[in-house]
């Protein structure tokens, strides 16, 4: 049987073969890319700054909407969605860490570790929240059986 041929450098990535990782990964790219975008245009473009509450907007949920991807895609396995879901934020924090070194005003706002900190909570507490609720559905679809006494 013939093994699959794989472009050079393949092997380095090892770690991208759980699915969790490789998707949190992916997200975080994502995320950042947008960030990158937003900071050139608000900062480059003073042209465009009678938009700047639109394009904060816009910005802020193509963010969210992008970090919301692993909360669906992982939403019946809660570990699995904390774990993508701070991997992508912790790429994306990272990023927001490395943009504060060419825009200098940007951790006057909120610093690389809070904006991870703030992720990392909002994906906990949307997996914890994920978790009792497929407890519950467990619970009543598998109700307790009690033995019937006799009373006398």
């Amino acid at each position: 049987m013939t093994r699959p041929s794989h472009l050079p450098g393949y092997d380095s990535l090892h770690f991208l073969r759980t699915e969790w990782m490789r998707l949190g990964v992916y997200t975080g790219i994502c995320c950042s890319l947008v960030l990158i975008a937003w900071l050139l245009v608000a900062n480059r473009m003073p042209a465009l700054e009678r938009f700047a509450l639109e394009r904060n907007i816009a910005a802020a949920g193509a963010i969210a909407l992008l970090m919301i991807i692993p909360a669906l895609r992982f939403a019946r396995s809660p570990s699995r969605m904390l774990m993508a879901g701070v991997t992508g934020w912790a790429f994306f924090s990272l990023v927001y860490r490395m943009t504060e070194l060419f825009f200098s005003r940007l951790e006057t706002r909120m610093g690389a570790f809070h904006v991870f900190v703030l992720g990392a909570v909002v994906y906990a507490v949307v997996a914890a929240i994920t978790w009792i609720a497929w407890l519950v559905l467990a619970a009543r679809k598998h109700p307790l059986r009690t033995p019937h006494h006799r009373t006398r």
